[in-house]
């Protein structure tokens, strides 16, 4: 019977498919699915419209750039929203907007009105609620799957958006072709009822609001200093930044690739856009293949190797059926790399900051597209589309195998809560709001010690100033060298309080690491500090004297 139970959870660890053993988690793909393909529609439409009303390169890059931009504006601020609104009733009130901007073109479209003018206005508007939309869909999946299926999740993510993305451009184009604009715009309206209605259907446990919840201004603050003391982190910014940049090149060219060099109509660049999702969801299907023969860094060369022979490709302007061809293997590349980098970010994140987190992380991700589409926009006005492709393939290749040897983080840290840290002693109640707290620790450390404990309390002051210090120092007693004292600063009492229930367990077992350097007969001694505000006094004792 234990063998059984083994086997089984084996099982679920290794099949890609586990999360749709979860009803919730199978219903929300299944209706993202339709909503995404009913997205993708709405875009293959704006992007060839747009080639009607003007066939500049700049203004066709800018409204790839204008849905892309919100994102990097406001994707921070949505994924502090994310984490302290609750998430089901946020997601069902930005669905809502996104089907009143996709109505709107609709109409504009119907009644001959659309200009380039109101398609990146209203393409701009679609981005900011995809901008808030983003970190609050992600963060919500670990809630609806075991940890352990969580990559697997992401990935089946990956897979659906790119199911769609194989299905709404072609459907897109030839509805586009056949019926007009209007009636594609309508179909992206009628997919956002499906959303909504599968939102409605979760009953998502509600968050608790207790005298700690966060707001928005305290959780925007500790969504930024995690991000910037977190190292992992770093590294999956700047692999995704860079990889970004260089590919956007491709996706901001493709409508002019597509009507210019290959002389096609708008179902034939549907049909593209069908090809790089049909390759992507080959590529999902292959990922747990080739996860078992290359790591997280070898799959993300591979991927930019790929891409960058398929901007090389198209630059010659081949023929058609090698052209859908070559994006069955762009879409195959993008989705493993999308993959890799979205499944090292979760990993690495703990569930109190993962949405402000991942919004930092799309936020690069739709910086670089937004900025890498205008850039690569300008680039073709001055030299054309094929030798822009070409620039761009190279420099892919390149920055591709320098960055290789920055390893992207395994990410298998215990991250869980690990509530280690007794409270703190207090001779009286002290307001949530007071402060700054000045926390000292005092260790006793053998100079022969010295040096290796300082290199175990460098690591652990990285833990502090996630889990919410914006200031650490260490100093030593000038009468006594084995008396050291570690020192943070937190901006309020309530965030100190926080801090205690954010540490995980992978920072409970650094911390043992640094204790283990203590050579006193008790635990290191911990001091909090309040700062005096003499005001606030003065108030106090004017109150005791009114009552005495």
């Amino acid at each position: 019977m234990t063998n059984v139970s083994k086997s089984d959870s084996k099982a679920s660890e290794t099949s890609g498919f586990a999360p749709f053993r979860q009803p919730v988690f199978a219903v929300l793909w299944a209706a993202t699915v339709l909503g995404n393909t009913g997205s993708f529609m709405r875009d293959v439409a704006s992007s060839w419209l747009v080639t009607d009303l003007s066939s500049a390169p700049a203004a066709v890059a800018m409204v790839q750039a204008a849905g892309t931009l919100p994102i990097f504006l406001l994707a921070i601020p949505a994924g502090v929203m994310s984490d302290i609104l609750d998430r089901r009733k946020f997601l069902i009130v930005i669905q809502l907007l996104l089907a009143a901007v996709s109505a709107s073109l609709m109409i504009l479209s119907y009644s001959g009105l659309l200009t380039v003018s109101s398609l990146v206005a209203l393409t701009f508007v679609g981005g900011i609620g995809a901008a808030l939309m983003g970190p609050t869909w992600q963060a919500i999946v670990p809630e609806l799957v075991p940890r352990q299926d969580l990559k697997s999740a992401v990935a089946l993510n990956s897979l659906g958006i790119n199911i769609a993305r194989s299905i709404g451009p072609a459907a897109g184009g030839l509805i586009l072709a056949a019926l007009g604009a209007a009636v594609t715009y309508s179909a992206d309206v009628i997919s956002y009822a499906f959303v909504i209605a599968a939102l409605i259907w979760w009953r998502r446990a509600p968050d608790a609001d207790d005298a700690l919840s966060e707001h928005f201004f305290g959780a925007f603050r500790a969504g930024l200093r995690y991000a910037r003391a977190s190292r992992e982190l770093h590294i999956v910014l700047l692999r995704a930044a860079i990889f970004f940049a260089f590919s956007s090149a491709v996706w901001a060219l493709l409508p002019l690739v597509a009507r210019n060099l290959l002389g096609g109509d708008a179902g034939f660049y549907g049909i593209l856009l069908g090809a790089v999702g049909a390759g992507a969801i080959v590529g999902a299907l292959l990922l747990p293949r080739l996860r078992s023969r290359l790591d997280a860094d070898g799959l993300l060369l591979a991927s930019a190797i790929a891409t960058a022979i398929v901007m090389g490709m198209l630059s010659i302007a081949p023929p058609r059926w090698l052209a859908i061809m070559v994006l069955l293997v762009l879409g195959a590349a993008w989705i493993i790399a999308l993959t890799t980098l979205n499944g090292a970010a979760q990993a690495i994140l703990p569930n109190w900051v993962r949405g402000r987190a991942l919004a930092v992380y799309l936020t690069v991700f739709n910086g670089a597209m937004a900025g890498g589409s205008l850039g690569w926009g300008a680039v073709a006005e001055a030299v054309g589309v094929p030798n822009t492709l070409v620039i761009g393939a190279l420099g892919l290749a390149v920055v591709a195998l320098v960055l290789h040897r920055i390893k992207l983080p395994i990410g298998e840290a215990d991250l869980v809560a690990s509530n280690h840290w007794p409270e703190p002693l207090i001779a009286d109640p002290i307001e949530h709001d007071r402060g700054p707290v000045l926390i000292l620790i005092e260790y006793a450390v053998r100079k022969n010690d010295r040096t290796a404990f300082l290199q175990a309390l460098a690591e652990l002051s990285e833990e502090r100033r996630r889990d919410g210090a914006y200031s650490w120092g260490v100093t030593e007693d000038s009468a006594d060298p084995e008396k050291i004292v570690e020192w943070f600063m937190v901006e309020s009492w309530a965030e100190h309080l926080r801090q205690h229930k954010r540490v995980s367990k992978a920072d409970a077992d650094l911390q043992q690491e640094t204790i283990k350097f203590h050579i006193g007969p008790d635990r290191p001694v911990v001091r909090h500090f309040l700062t005096l505000d003499a005001r606030r006094v003065n108030r106090k004792s004017k109150r005791k004297t009114v009552t005495t």
